[in-house]
């Protein structure tokens, strides 16, 4: 985790399940006594400033467009490339993919990973499940709602939960990706593995 008691996290937030998140980094503060300022980001010049960083779920390809739109797009990468703890879920992980599988979707390239963006059809539209996530000690209520799937992953990619043997959470030196919605749940322990226990190079010395 960071060493600063004075943290800032921001949500991007063109689309999507924004104030949800919030809500969570919010309440993850509370829980480890830490004051986390949290923004939601629709312009440049806060991202730089941020301590941690979460994409979303919602519709991919309008967040792609509004990430591009509202020059917010570099500065996501840059913010990656520097080691700070990243956390994508759902549409996220989708526009953080190095291939959507979707030509609307410009991707951040984040992520060495194939996405199948219906991997699961329509029967899964709604759906909860308890899942084993690597890291965590118990099942995880995992809510999938039209959730995409990774096909295909490089060997540096870490496969934290399967579902129907697909990847569908998954963890790449900083960044931390789900197909489904730990934002929708009470549950914050998703977050914590992406911002307090990440194994990143930033992290490591002050845990």
């Amino acid at each position: 985790m960071p060493s600063s008691q004075n943290l800032v996290a921001g949500v991007i937030g063109v689309q999507g399940d924004v104030s949800e998140h919030m809500d969570a980094i919010s309440r993850l503060g509370i829980y480890h006594n830490v004051s986390i300022e949290t923004f939601s980001i629709r312009q440049t010049g806060i991202i730089p400033k941020c301590d941690f960083l979460a994409i979303p779920g919602g519709e991919s390809t309008t967040i792609s467009r509004l990430i591009n739109q509202t020059g917010i797009y570099s500065e996501i990468i840059s913010y990656a490339q520097s080691g700070k703890p990243l956390l994508v879920t759902c549409a996220g992980l989708i526009v953080s993919s190095s291939n959507a599988n979707d030509s609307r979707v410009k991707t951040l390239d984040l992520l060495d990973v194939t996405i199948n963006r219906n991997a699961f059809g329509r029967q899964i539209d709604s759906l909860e499940t308890n899942l084993n996530v690597i890291g965590l000690d118990d099942p995880f209520p995992a809510v999938f709602i039209r959730a995409p799937a990774v096909e295909k992953v490089s060997p540096n990619i870490e496969i934290l939960a399967e579902y129907e043997g697909k990847p569908v959470a998954i963890r790449q030196d900083n960044i931390l990706g789900t197909s489904f919605h730990p934002e929708l749940t009470l549950d914050l322990r998703i977050h914590n593995l992406a911002f307090f226990e990440n194994p990143t190079p930033n992290s490591k010395n002050n845990q």
